[in-house]
């Protein structure tokens, strides 16, 4: 394998990540905390060695192939996370480089979990970086579902391809201009949701890092108590409308605004998304209110924005909803694992998937019946082959296989059975968030064993790259000629 493709791109990302520190650095300096040399010098550092990379490797092919993008994608989530966690280890915070790579991979991977203890004394640089960590992995997360992943056929993204003998069914002409596309609805997103947050009662900079947390759906708040600090019915709504927001594809706003409505109506994907959201928070509501004995209106608050928080794998809270008994907790453990769209920066299994699970079910109850029917299975109106049935099932059992062997290795390290299982399963799902007072909505990550928080940071990674791009990469085939 040539790998000159493969450390020339990885150079241009460290690089870039380097200029993005100076960002917190200029921060830190304003509000004249010492911590701005830090960034500074992180800054120059990482900036250095991704040019010096780039320098090195320049001049080989420019194609990648599928086994160099393989390779590539995982390596640039990994490499990103070793320099993303510089800053937090010489920081004042002293966290170990264990603790360190936690925070940058929970960021990176819009996660949310956290080792950080008193964010709200936390210098503005500290919180600031956390939050742009969750920009940068967030856009990288749609462009790797969008122009990577389809391409390398994992767990049947090959169904959203844009390349198409039907030039008609491509949303833009070129990769380049629908790259642009995403990144200007994401920073748009992100500009609206700051303006809401500041219009009701946040300052300026907590509705900065409060949006970029809320459009990755990554979910780092700059307050040790979420967003259940600021005690606001209108910022928690704001911030339900634009969680969800984040949990559609983002190419299914770039369709509204260049197609227009009627096009975009065509997917059932984010009408699915919504309708699901819609009947869970219903369903616990009724159940808060009936048998829990909560108020119906603080019922419906709670529960809807706990739902749109870890449907979408953002991890906000605003109350210990695991305070609310075994049924709630486990409702919130199944939603865990649902995910939001594909296309989109939520984690999880993702909707599609069950989509397709769930009209392969229906099919083979048809044919119990009629054993000689034809069936064509479709997905928004395009017929697909019984190839992607077989990948997304394929994905969701080694998904619960991965989770399950996961948790038992986090349980090895003195974890106890609810956190071990809960930690994995915000972790694979990208949640933030597990159940019980450990790792729990009222809990951090801060107390449990550096062992674990490696494990628990393999796992983000590997949820977050969809499993098999990791796989494959252990597998022999792979690096034969």
């Amino acid at each position: 394998m040539d790998f000159r493709p493969i450390f020339l791109v990885l150079g241009l990302l460290v690089a870039a990540l380097g200029l993005v520190m100076f960002i917190p650095a200029i921060a830190d300096l304003v509000a004249d905390h010492e911590d701005w040399r830090i960034f500074t010098a992180s800054g120059f550092a990482t900036l250095l060695i991704g040019a010096l990379t780039m320098l090195a490797n320049r001049g080989g092919p420019t194609t990648l192939t599928v086994r160099q993008a393989f390779l590539l994608t995982t390596l640039a989530w990994v490499a990103l996370a070793a320099f993303g966690a510089l800053p937090f280890v010489f920081s004042h915070l002293g966290l170990s480089y264990a603790e360190a790579y936690f925070e940058a991979m929970s960021g990176l991977t819009t996660t949310g979990a956290t080792v950080i203890v008193g964010l709200d004394e936390a210098p503005p640089g500290i919180l600031l970086w956390r939050a742009l960590l969750h920009g940068v992995g967030g856009i990288g997360i749609v462009v790797m579902a969008v122009a990577v992943l389809p391409f390398l056929r994992v767990g049947g993204m090959q169904l959203f391809r844009m390349e198409s003998s039907d030039k008609s069914e491509k949303l833009m002409p070129k990769a380049a201009q629908m790259a642009l596309a995403i990144i200007l609805v994401y920073f748009g997103l992100a500009i609206l949701c700051t303006l809401a947050l500041w219009l009701a009662g946040m300052n300026a900079f907590d509705a900065v890092c409060h949006a970029l947390a809320t459009v990755s759906t990554g979910g780092f708040s700059t307050k040790d108590a979420s967003v259940g600090y600021f005690d606001s019915d209108v910022i928690d709504w704001i911030l339900v409308v634009f969680m969800l927001s984040g949990g559609l594809p983002l190419t299914y706003y770039v369709r509204v605004l260049g197609e227009g409505w009627g096009a975009a109506r065509k997917e059932s994907q984010p009408r699915t998304f919504l309708s699901v959201v819609a009947v869970i928070v219903v369903v616990l509501s009724l159940w808060a209110w009936q048998v829990a004995d909560y108020p119906l209106d603080y019922a419906f608050h709670h529960v809807a924005f706990s739902v749109a928080s870890i449907i979408t794998t953002t991890g906000f809270v605003t109350v210990d909803y695991s305070e609310w008994g075994d049924a709630m907790m486990l409702a919130m453990l199944l939603v865990t694992c649902i995910g939001g769209c594909t296309g989109s920066t939520s984690g999880g299994i993702k909707i599609f998937r069950w989509q397709i699970l769930l009209r392969y079910i229906r099919a083979q109850l048809s044919l119990m019946f009629q054993p000689n029917r034809v069936i064509t299975l479709r997905y928004d109106q395009t017929a697909y082959t019984p190839e992607v049935t077989l990948s997304v099932i394929t994905f969701i059992a080694v998904y619960f296989v991965s989770m399950g062997g996961l948790s038992m290795l986090v349980a090895l390290t003195g974890v106890d059975f609810l956190s071990a299982l809960s930690g994995t399963a915000a972790a694979m799902a990208n949640v933030g968030p597990g159940l019980g007072k450990v790792v729990g909505p009222a809990g951090t990550y801060q107390p449990v064993p550096e062992a674990t928080k490696w494990l628990l940071s393999v796992a983000m990674l590997i949820g977050r790259l969809e499993i098999f791009t990791i796989l494959v990469l252990f597998t022999r085939n792979f690096w034969r000629r």
